[in-house]
């Protein structure tokens, strides 16, 4: 009969909107490669051909991680769920910022969650913009890590004040961002067991303009932040440039501590320590403040600044000058911070 649609030849799709599969795998003779790449709107991932490091012979495995229209409208749900087996690694990079729009009601939020396996010898660097919540607008994200022995791993989690040049300032709604690093037993990645053995780490914030208890809102506690993040390192991978920012804590200005960087007597300094003073004199006069700490395994870095380049500049310039990055994970791994 005539008007009568036809049967679909195409199985049904079980996917849910805004969901995202990764997975690596390690082909004969050990050459890592992606098993399984799937996505549905409003989430994009892009993945460029696999890069060969020069220096050292690793291949590098490159996503980039989108949304159409560059960011959540209200009510968005993005889940992403990425499986690293061993010996494997993943830069995960955005384009821009992700800008999280205006929502009608409080109750109505966007969201992303993201479930991270990583297997023994394999590593994840995720350096992406940061989120840019637009004024009355709601987000959560949540983003959970279980690793095996000998796992590396790299998180940048930082969120700005908003469209800064419509005189936006924290004026959305609510933020918040969790951060959850758990332990596996040995294998469980390559066996898809998703038990968690052990908390080792848990970072949560939580920007609310009705928890602030101040009359201004979220721009009375700020103290003249324009952006706000969190730096998560773990393994040997990592190792390197975790050391060299505790060190670099170590050497930051002291309350009390001479200044010596407009005294006629300052003693002559290394190169090493001619380039400490201006990053300091950089961060001085970018608002930039960070403190670092040892947590279980971990080096944990908390960081501010007046406006987004000056923190992109700042982490940036560390990065860069240690190197460790860039040598394991190629450039794409930093491109945020250029």
């Amino acid at each position: 009969m005539t008007g009568l649609l036809k049967p679909s030849p195409f199985a049904t799709s079980s996917s849910r909107a805004g969901q995202g599969i990764i997975r690596t795998t390690l082909l004969p003779p050990g050459t890592p490669s992606l098993s399984t790449l799937t996505y549905t709107y409003p989430l994009k991932l892009i993945a460029p051909s696999p890069t060969s490091l020069p220096q050292n012979g690793h291949t590098i495995l490159l996503i980039f991680l989108l949304t159409y229209g560059g960011g959540l409208v209200a009510g968005d749900a993005i889940d992403l769920s990425i499986t690293l087996a061993a010996f494997t690694r993943l830069a995960l990079v955005t384009q821009g910022s992700t800008k999280i729009f205006k929502t009608p009601n409080r109750s109505t939020t966007s969201r992303q969650t993201l479930d991270v396996r990583i297997g023994n010898g394999a590593g994840l660097c995720y350096l992406p913009d940061p989120t840019q919540p637009f004024a009355e607008s709601c987000y959560e994200q949540k983003q959970v890590f279980t690793i095996e022995d000998g796992a590396s791993l790299c998180v940048l989690d930082w969120v700005s004040e908003g469209r800064s040049a419509r005189g936006e300032k924290w004026d959305f709604w609510r933020w918040s961002g969790k951060n959850e690093i758990w332990t596996a037993p040995p294998g469980a990645v390559e066996h898809g067991v998703s038990s968690k053995q052990r908390l080792l780490l848990r970072d949560n914030v939580i920007l609310d303009d009705k928890q602030s208890g101040l009359a201004q809102g979220l721009d009375g506690r700020m103290d003249g932040l324009g952006v706000f993040g969190t730096l998560i390192l773990h393994g040997a991978l990592f190792e390197n440039i975790g050391k060299h920012l505790m060190d670099e804590f170590m050497q930051l200005p002291r309350i009390g501590g001479r200044d010596w960087s407009s005294s006629a007597d300052a003693p002559k300094l290394s190169t090493k320590e001619d380039k400490r003073a201006m990053r300091h004199r950089a961060e001085k006069d970018d608002g930039l403040l960070w403190t670092a700490a040892s947590v279980r395994g971990f080096v944990l870095v908390k960081f501010g600044a007046r406006e987004v380049e000056g923190a992109r500049r700042w982490l940036g310039d560390i990065l860069r000058e240690e190197g460790s990055v860039q040598q394991e994970f190629g450039d794409g791994a930093l491109l945020c911070l250029r």
